[in-house]
């Protein structure tokens, strides 16, 4: 069986959250559930999964975004919601292909540009997206506070 990249649907529910969890540790198997579920149904939303010998190894969510996006100057953007290799896997240019892909998809709903961002520390992804062909746009610190009356 070839390898191959397929749309995700509700079947892949349970390899897609396994994934996820890996990908954000932070959340928990009940909300990432939800969250897919919902994705799944969104037209401005769209999950490939990388397939090895029938396996699924990787996913990339892509998705639109009419709302500004850093450094973009056209809208609505393709984004990089998220992208997730197994580690056995990496170094292998299976996340590119699955850029690729979403790329391709972002093009089909009108996109000219894609965009995507990392953790301020995550030098592995830093230089991944530099690797295929993204050039930084911008650096922000993003703050929070509580308020109370």
């Amino acid at each position: 069986m070839k390898n191959k990249i397929v749309e995700a649907h509700i079947e892949n529910l349970k390899d897609l959250v396994s994934m996820a969890l890996d990908l954000w540790p932070e959340d928990t198997v009940d909300e990432l559930k939800e969250e897919f579920t919902e994705l799944l149904e969104s037209e401005d939303d769209e999950v490939f999964l990388y397939q090895v010998k029938g396996e699924n190894i990787g996913f990339i969510h892509v998705a639109i975004r009419r709302d500004y996006v850093e450094g973009s100057d056209s809208s609505p953007v393709g984004y990089v919601e998220g992208i997730y290799v197994k580690p056995n896997y990496r170094k292998k240019g299976i996340a590119r292909e699955l850029v690729k892909k979403g790329e391709q998809w972002a093009l089909s709903k009108g996109c000219c540009q894609m965009g995507s961002d990392i953790e301020y520390d995550n030098t592995i992804s830093y230089d991944f997206h530099k690797k295929i062909g993204f050039k930084e746009a911008n650096r922000i610190i993003c703050f929070i506070k509580e308020i109370k009356e």
